[in-house]
């Protein structure tokens, strides 16, 4: 397996998101249980847990999505609970969401899935925003003849592409990904995986993922945060977290699946 174009290890950034005590319940399960993790400019951060460990929930309790019980949340420096409304919405668009699935409108283009968000946080003109979301889309590899086609046309592949497309449509600071590469075969999810080293590389891009994808732990995750029982049980590069004795993380760095990932990694090195 072929390695993405990744700088050597990355200095202590700015800290662009901060966590500190999360507590998120639903009912009497507590989900999150005084969590605490940064996310640093210009960094991959690849989350991993368990099912149901609360990647998802940690994602979009960031952004807003889930109500949190107790803790602090800062982005760009600023606490989350003491900002207005306005000043909320101009750090939204500091940021960019994909979803598991792509979540594009099934009724819209991508051209007009593209240009969703620019609708509702610019006032440009419709010829300015044509030339915008042209440019997204050679910006994640499609072709503009892709434009004018709806997801269902579209293959697993090239919906996460547009989707990642609609994400970058305001030149965010920081993109969420969840679960990237789930649905593509190998050759597509290490496309998939080329891609977000390349952008978060040019771009200067932090990039917060959930996956479950071994390959891309591997290949461009510059820091890894493993979740479980509500908090990060252990945070740091793909070397620490093979040499971790903690129960799951070695079985899951060392088990059957891995086998194939980290062979084909030391061919590469």
């Amino acid at each position: 397996m072929g390695t993405a174009d990744k700088s050597p290890k990355k200095a202590a950034g700015e800290v662009v998101i901060s966590v500190r005590g999360l507590v998120v319940a639903f009912g009497k399960k507590r989900v999150m249980d005084g969590l605490n993790i940064d996310i640093r400019r210009g960094e991959i951060m690849g989350f991993i847990g368990p099912s149901g460990s609360g990647k998802s929930v940690l994602m979009r309790s960031i952004l807003g999505l889930v109500q949190k019980t107790a803790g602090t949340i800062r982005a760009f420096g600023e606490d989350l609970d003491q900002i207005s409304a306005i000043e909320r919405r101009g750090l939204e668009r500091r940021w960019g969401v994909l979803f598991q699935q792509g979540a594009l409108f099934s009724s819209l283009t991508v051209l007009q899935n593209i240009q969703v968000p620019m609708r509702e946080y610019w006032h440009i003109s419709q010829r300015l925003m044509d030339e915008l979301a042209i440019s997204k889309l050679a910006l994640v590899g499609l072709s503009a003849d892709a434009a004018m086609k709806y997801p269902s046309e579209l293959s697993g592949g090239m919906i996460k592409r547009a989707a990642l497309a609609r994400a970058l449509a305001l030149d965010p600071e920081i993109v969420f990904l969840d679960e990237p590469s789930s649905g593509l075969d190998p050759i597509g999810a290490g496309e998939f995986d080329d891609l977000i080293a390349t952008l978060s590389k040019t771009l200067g891009l932090s990039v917060f993922m959930v996956t479950h994808d071994l390959g891309s732990l591997f290949r461009v995750c510059d820091r890894i945060a493993a979740l479980g029982e509500g908090k990060i049980i252990a945070d740091g590069d793909i070397d620490a977290m093979m040499k971790s004795d903690i129960p799951w993380i070695k079985a899951y760095f060392h088990g059957g699946r891995a086998e194939s990932v980290v062979s084909g990694r030391s061919k590469t090195n």
